[in-house]
């Protein structure tokens, strides 16, 4: 497993510059070609789920999370507040006190419950120098995030079907977790809330793994200020654990802001808020995808999916054909034409890309195509609409398997 922070680079995915700041990557093209591609697998998983997508904005004012309780007790992980005229304003650590106010703007019914609420939105952590770190460790991230507004007796059913839905993504994504683990408070630590609403809440969590027959660990000292939660860990190339998605279950929240909704009965009750990531933060995933594929990542999510290599002069035209045809399908694409040297050294340069259409006199002629896919297989000539079609099939199935069949 290569690190991230190297490879990245060297295939132009992302980098940085002192003049924007440490823990404050930019996305090149490749990169955001990736980024775009998980976030669009994840709103469809999550629409199909049936979340509903909001955007928020990345401030608020103090008051707004001494109310959630994040004053109190993330302050030193939060950036200063901004004084503007007599309020002061502060760049979000966490999405989940925007998204109890949405669900507090409208009377609510127990009809309306479960309410999925879901949006990849920024946040900003005031992390130290020394631990940052390439897209494992940055100040300002992009988070895959959702709350769950639910009865208590729907809690256990929206925690079990997260967890289902993180193991789907991840599968899809080829990410193998290291572990689970039950993040539980510590005996000292500062912590909000009853002592039967943190066991309550553990033993729903705990339930939900040993049900999905997941093995995990039982930690204090990992849980959030206002709940317990599943962490799912991965390992880093350094073998540095880190969580990549969570599901937690606060009881908190909704008292703090005074969220209800009306029963059968007519009277109002409290939800109960289910916070749930799949793939954590943008910035996190893609790290572990370079490292898990050094590179070479599955056909939906490879920043060219296939190029276009002409042998000769006098196929560059066919070939610029092509790559518009591609673009047309959907895919990524690009021209790599006989300026750039011989066809094995184009071939050697575009080794990670999953999908080489070579391009000879027969194949301009006919309309065809020779696929080479990345683990060396070369496919016999095809009528270039097949060729299409059959890596189309590849990245809308979001397979890792690079040709039907193989």
């Amino acid at each position: 497993m290569q690190d991230h922070r190297k490879l990245g680079r060297e295939l132009e995915l992302f980098d940085t510059d002192p003049l924007i700041g440490a823990g404050l990557p930019y996305w090149l093209p490749a990169g955001a070609a990736i980024r775009h591609s998980l976030e669009e697998y994840v709103r469809e998983l999550e629409r199909k789920a049936g979340f509903q997508h909001v955007y928020s904005p990345v401030l608020g004012k103090r008051e707004l999370y001494e109310i959630s309780g994040h004053w109190s007790h993330y302050r030193d992980g939060m950036y200063p507040p901004m004084d503007i005229g007599a309020e002061q304003v502060v760049l979000r650590p966490s999405l989940c006190p925007h998204h109890a106010l949405i669900f507090r703007s409208r009377a609510r019914s127990y009809r309306d419950l479960p309410l999925r609420l879901a949006e990849l939105g920024g946040m900003y952590r005031s992390e130290l120098s020394g631990v940052l770190g390439g897209l494992t460790r940055v100040r300002s991230i992009q988070l895959n995030d959702a709350h769950i507004f639910c009865t208590m007796d729907q809690v256990a059913q929206e925690v079990a079907q997260s967890l289902a839905m993180i193991r789907e993504a991840h599968a899809a994504m080829g990410i193998e977790p290291a572990r689970y683990r039950l993040s539980l408070p510590s005996q000292s630590g500062k912590y909000v809330g009853s002592p039967r609403m943190w066991d309550d809440a553990a033993d729903i969590l705990a339930k939900a793994l040993v049900s999905a027959g997941l093995p995990f660990d039982a930690e204090e000292g990992e849980a959030a200020f206002y709940g317990p939660k599943i962490d799912v860990q991965i390992a880093d190339s350094g073998e540095r654990e880190v969580s990549i998605a969570t599901v937690q279950v606060d009881f908190y929240q909704p008292e703090r802001f005074e969220l209800s909704y009306i029963g059968a009965d007519g009277g109002k009750h409290r939800p109960v808020m289910v916070h749930r990531s799949v793939i954590g933060s943008l910035e996190r995933a893609v790290a572990h995808l370079i490292e898990v594929h050094s590179g070479a990542f599955p056909p939906w999510l490879a920043p060219v999916q296939l190029v276009v290599l002409p042998i000769a002069d006098a196929q560059v035209r066919r070939a610029e054909e092509l790559v518009s045809q591609v673009i047309d399908a959907g895919l990524r694409a690009e021209l790599a034409g006989p300026e750039h040297g011989s066809l094995a050294a184009r071939i050697r340069s575009h080794r990670l890309v999953p999908y080489q259409a070579v391009i000879g006199a027969r194949e301009a002629r006919d309309g065809a195509v020779a696929l080479r896919l990345r683990d060396g297989r070369q496919l016999p000539a095809m009528p270039a609409e097949s060729a299409l079609a059959g890596v189309g099939r590849r990245v809308a199935a979001r397979s890792a398997r690079l040709w039907e069949g193989s």
